[in-house]
């Protein structure tokens, strides 16, 4: 056996992460409670840890729920609910020894029972399955999840695959909750640092500190997101005082909040993709998707929305993937006109064609991209009428129905380079662009099982290609994410992760 640490320490070296914790760590004995208030521009989607979909749920649940591990702003995976955790030399065993003393926030005591139910729960393997719960789908190769007890008396679970799987550690942030629980979509109970208080849809979530917490406990006393129907509300009450942290910033609000809130900036560590649907016309057509990306101007995209900020990308990876994502892709299509002109002359389109791109209406920023990419677009003949649909249409209609022409979102990952490019896999429920590509596949099983860190790299390198070379869609960047922050508050943290860490947050004193 040996310590996981070891298997994961290349890719937590080379992910990166800004911290933004302009005042330092606060120690805990100084803490002074306070409450505050965060603005968001999407309702959560669920409750349940195990079922919500989008990043914009998960980056708040991650305050109330934690898995056996979970990153830190490094970009390592450490211990959570698990004090320890190893991986066989062959990475077909996960052994995880509890954290003694974890407690619920219901006050009840975190058990093995509670672990194995909530692991089977996310890998489908409960005898009873919840269509609504979110299967991990690297979690299809688990044979079996054992609980038992070590020589010192601690639980120990035991994770045993039936084929390997090195990279599995970065899915076990799943979230642990109590096994004979019913109401976790009403009344949510997880392990972390902030338990749950109230909900109303489309209004806010409010949460409190968890003083039972095991480890360092939150600085903060009461934090409520307030959910806004856009940006431009939400920005609203951010110039009202009504709201003290806003973490969806564009250029030209950043510069008229300069002065009046401390401007935060870092990387969203999301992939921005004008997705297409390659089993529809003409996308079915690669000529037409390299055309596509050709016709886009992706220096003049971050240059209007960004100010220059965030990273142009040229396959489904981001950048601090580190050693895994392949910098080269990045300048694959540069942009030429003239190319994309040619290309579609070629695949019978030589006056062009009209599409319609889904996108969904609360996410301003994708909004404005989707804005600037119709007029490139439009230069090379190409007419893209923007649709603009709520998210719960785009959840059912794009997501998991696959039923759109084309969509702009962003998609977010756990820290595995396979979780990010999980959705070309042929045949998955979360390939909502049908890409399919029997050269990929096979390549994407052999990266998540090789144990050796040379050709692991390869391998992602090669999936990344695949992506590119068939123009799988248009990878537009990895953007940044400016977060106003009140002044007379310190300590926010960005992650290698979409999630907003309110535990670091405190008020100066």
């Amino acid at each position: 056996m040996k310590k996981v640490f070891a298997c994961f320490l290349l890719l937590a070296a080379t992910m990166t992460a800004l911290c933004a914790c302009k005042g330092g760590t606060k120690p805990e004995e100084n803490l002074e409670g306070g409450a505050v208030v965060v603005g968001i521009t999407q309702d959560l989607d669920s409750l349940d840890p195990h079922k919500a979909v989008a990043a914009g749920t998960r980056e708040v649940l991650y305050n109330i729920f934690e898995g056996l591990v979970k990153p830190d702003k490094d970009g390592k995976l450490v211990p959570a609910v698990a004090e320890s955790y190893e991986i066989s030399e062959d990475g077909t065993t996960y052994t995880f020894v509890l954290r003694e003393g974890v407690k619920f926030h219901n006050g009840e005591t975190v058990t093995a029972a509670d672990v194995v139910y909530s692991l089977n729960r996310c890998a489908g393997r409960l005898e009873t399955s919840d269509p609504e719960v979110q299967v991990v789908p690297a979690f299809s190769v688990i044979s079996d999840i054992a609980a038992s007890k070590n020589a010192a008396g601690k639980d120990v679970i035991t994770v045993t695959l039936s084929s390997p799987n090195t990279e599995l550690i970065g899915f076990f942030t799943s979230n642990i909750i109590p096994k004979n629980y019913a109401d976790q979509a009403k009344a949510p109970i997880g392990t972390g640092p902030f338990k749950f208080v109230s909900y109303k849809p489309m209004v806010e979530l409010v949460m409190e500190r968890f003083d039972d917490y095991y480890g360092q406990k939150a600085h903060l006393a009461k934090v409520t997101f307030s959910i806004s129907e856009s940006s431009d509300a939400a920005f609203l009450q951010l110039q009202a005082g009504s709201i003290d942290i806003f973490p969806y910033l564009t250029v030209d609000q950043a510069e008229q909040l300069e002065g009046k809130f401390t401007i935060e900036v870092g990387d969203m560590s999301l992939v921005q993709g004008l997705f297409l649907n390659n089993a529809v016309k003409p996308f079915d057509d690669v000529r037409v998707r390299k055309a596509m990306n050709y016709a886009i101007d992706k220096k003049e995209l971050l240059t209007m929305l960004n100010g220059g900020y965030g990273t142009a990308i040229g396959s489904g990876m981001y950048a601090t993937f580190g050693l895994y994502y392949d910098a080269t892709l990045e300048n694959a299509y540069p942009h030429d006109e003239a190319k994309a002109k040619e290309l579609l002359a070629e695949a019978g389109y030589a006056n062009g064609f009209t599409f319609t791109v889904k996108v969904p209406s609360n996410y301003v920023y994708h909004v404005q991209t989707a804005e600037v990419l119709a007029n490139q677009l439009k230069k090379v003949g190409i007419t893209m009428k923007i649709e603009l649909i709520e998210w719960a249409s785009w959840l059912s209609d794009v997501y998991k129905a696959h039923n759109c022409e084309a969509t702009i979102i962003g998609l977010d990952s756990q820290l595995a380079p396979s979780d990010i490019l999980k959705y070309y896999i042929g045949g998955s429920a979360k390939n909502f662009m049908n890409y399919k590509s029997d050269a990929f596949d096979a390549a994407y099983t052999k990266a998540t099982a090789t144990a050796d860190t040379t050709k692991k790299v390869e391998l992602y390198h090669e999936l990344q290609k695949y992506l590119s070379d068939d123009a799988a869609s248009v990878f537009l960047q990895s953007p940044s994410l400016m977060v106003a922050v009140n002044p007379k508050l310190a300590g926010y943290t960005f992650y290698p992760v979409y999630v907003q860490d309110m535990a670091s947050v405190y008020f100066k004193d």
